[in-house]
């Protein structure tokens, strides 16, 4: 199962080496990793998705918690949060059928990024199944290249998706910020 963890992180050098560090000494895949500031120039985000039990999902929350640099975790789902990725997929594409492409990126709320001579970049941002489908879509044409940024996510509304207390042993779920 996908998990998506949200870590907020000081914005120091350094801070990303020991998250990876720590993922490579305890064995962890990351499937996709995003980092960026914050409101908080001093802030840095951390989106982090893996593919894991719930048990080794726990495990890699309370461990990032271990690390200096990590002020915050979260554990959330598609249901306590909006998570969408980038995606550009340059297709191969003769002119009679440019037209074609620009209706498939239309109904998928795509847009046309660059249209070349043979080729055409289509950029759409959505959600992880929906950009699986898209890239079906236009598997057809012939895919000459493709890059994916991974999720990046934040929570719904006040929501605020599973979080690990550090020294609590346990996880609790926060409403609003509150305890």
């Amino acid at each position: 199962m996908r998990h998506t963890l949200i870590a907020t992180v000081e914005n120091k050098p350094g801070v990303l080496n020991r998250v990876a560090s720590l993922f490579r000494r305890r064995n962890f895949n990351i499937e996709a990793l995003n980092v960026g500031r914050t409101e908080n120039p001093a802030v840095s985000r951390m989106t982090i998705t893996i593919d894991s039990d719930m048990v080794t999902a726990d495990r890699v929350e309370a461990n990032l918690y271990k690390l200096v640099n990590v002020m915050d975790v979260q554990d959330i789902s598609a249901e306590t949060g909006v998570l969408r990725e980038l995606a550009l997929i340059k297709v191969a594409v003769s002119v009679d059928k440019r037209q074609e492409i620009i209706s498939l990126a239309t109904v998928f709320g795509a847009k046309i990024a660059d249209v070349g001579p043979d080729t055409m970049i289509v950029q759409v941002t959505a959600s992880t199944e929906k950009v699986d489908s898209i890239v079906e879509a236009l598997r057809p044409y012939g895919l000459q290249e493709l890059v994916r940024t991974g999720n990046v996510a934040m929570t719904r509304g006040t929501k605020e998706g599973k979080r690990h207390t550090p020294g609590a042993g346990d996880t609790v779920s926060y409403m609003n910020g509150a305890g």
